[in-house]
């Protein structure tokens, strides 16, 4: 099993920790809290890299290694980074589990060292008639970051959620 974690961190009170296991070949489940957000929905992405130099915006575009345009989780066309929403309840925070094929920990497409990006609002899954529904899915700013690192510390108690 491989596993990772993004700690996430922002200028604006929102923090988080994200974990990710992947046993052999199969999906990767992504685990986790994010607190300090607005109620409702926010875009949550696997971003090109792991630079926060300049905060979140040094992050690149999302993860897109077959260059595809953006869409839903469930999406035969989209970004490997794209994973759809995180929702945030009246308290500002946000759990969830989240399992998917296109987000590696190991090989040639390894996430490993991406950063992991959460946004100021809903991800329109590239469904939307906003310029940027299919490169961003109009999902705002970027409200917290964090780099993914390899982890053999990371609790399989995270995955229980």
């Amino acid at each position: 099993m491989v596993k990772a974690v993004a700690v996430l961190g922002s200028s604006e009170g929102v923090s988080g920790t994200i974990f990710f296991a992947q046993e052999g070949d199969d999906s990767t489940t992504v685990t986790g809290n994010v607190s300090g957000l607005r109620p409702g929905l926010h875009g949550f992405h696997v971003h090109a890299l792991g630079d926060t130099t300049n905060g979140c915006m040094s992050t690149g575009p999302h993860f897109n290694p077959a260059g595809k345009e953006h869409g839903a989780p469930t999406d035969e066309n989209r970004h490997a980074g794209d994973l759809g929403n995180i929702t945030a309840g009246d308290d500002g925070k946000a759990t969830f589990c989240i399992t998917d094929k296109q987000i590696p920990l190991s090989g040639p497409y390894s996430i490993i060292g991406r950063a992991v990006v959460v946004h100021a609002d809903p991800d329109d899954l590239g469904r939307g008639n906003h310029e940027l529904s299919k490169t961003t899915g109009n999902a705002g700013g970027r409200v917290a970051c964090g780099k993914l690192i390899k982890s053999s510390l990371c609790s399989s108690l995270a995955l229980n959620l």
